[in-house]
């Protein structure tokens, strides 16, 4: 599947690489993660979008069919080494060998690290959901107006638990030490969900509630904690800002 719309004064195309959808309940009311990522992107990204799902069996597009691209989370878990999975990770390598500039969510993240020698695995800390507090442990623009520890919306299993070769790790939280990375000057990746808004997460929780507690968690004590103050879209703007600042 493939659409592209008109968001801005340019030509230029930021790719959206759908890897999974959001929980039914919350797609019906506010839709699917590429709906979430151009609306808190906001005004970040003046140019067009192109949206490709990279689940099935149609061709995949080539890495100069954008001038960026966005990898989205997924329930999935890469170590699974689906057929659909290993064509998006060869995928990803030849948008990192193009130069082109790749940012990776979540499964995303996870994906652009095991495409390129990393190691994925289920995070021995735990299950990390809700709003949780990311630390920066080094300066990038990714984080360019933020401060050195910020909130963050997050769900996930899996977790990078072996950066690939020559990446720098950029951030931590209390469950993930690779909470973000880098890979030269064009590729960035976070395992939180900077997408999401405070709304989106709660239902989130609400839907793993009972898994919640069988893991010994306390969901009425997340949902707490969440709030529409997290900063998470603000790293989404400045990858924007970046890819559509570089030349063609």
């Amino acid at each position: 599947m493939t659409s592209a719309c008109a968001n801005g004064g340019t030509d230029r195309v930021l790719g959206v690489l759908v890897a999974g959808e959001t929980l039914p309940a919350i797609a019906r009311l506010r839709g699917d993660f590429e709906r979430f990522i151009r609306g808190r992107t906001g005004d970040g990204w003046r140019g067009r979008w192109a949206v490709y799902d990279v689940r099935g069996s149609a061709p995949l597009p080539g890495p100069r069919d954008a001038d960026a691209f966005i990898m989205t989370g997924s329930s999935s878990s890469v170590t699974e080494r689906a057929p659909w999975m290993l064509r998006a990770e060869e995928l990803l390598r030849r948008i990192v060998l193009a130069r082109v500039p790749l940012f990776g969510i979540c499964f995303g993240h996870q994906m652009i690290a095991q495409a390129l020698g990393g190691e994925v695995t289920k995070n021995p800390l735990g299950r990390e959901i809700g709003t949780v507090r990311v630390t920066r442990t080094m300066d990038d623009p990714l984080f360019a107006g933020l401060p050195r520890a910020f909130d963050v919306h997050a769900t996930h299993v899996d977790a990078v638990t072996r950066p690939p070769p020559g990446a720098l790790v950029l951030a931590r939280t209390a469950l993930d030490p690779v909470a973000a990375f880098a890979i030269g000057d064009r590729v960035r990746a976070v395992q939180f969900h900077p997408e999401l808004d405070a709304e989106i997460m709660r239902g989130y929780l609400l839907a793993r509630a009972g898994i919640l507690r069988g893991e010994g968690l306390d969901p009425d004590a997340m949902l707490a904690r969440v709030h529409d103050g997290t900063r998470g879209h603000d790293v989404l703007r400045n990858f924007a800002r970046l890819a559509g600042a570089r030349p063609s």
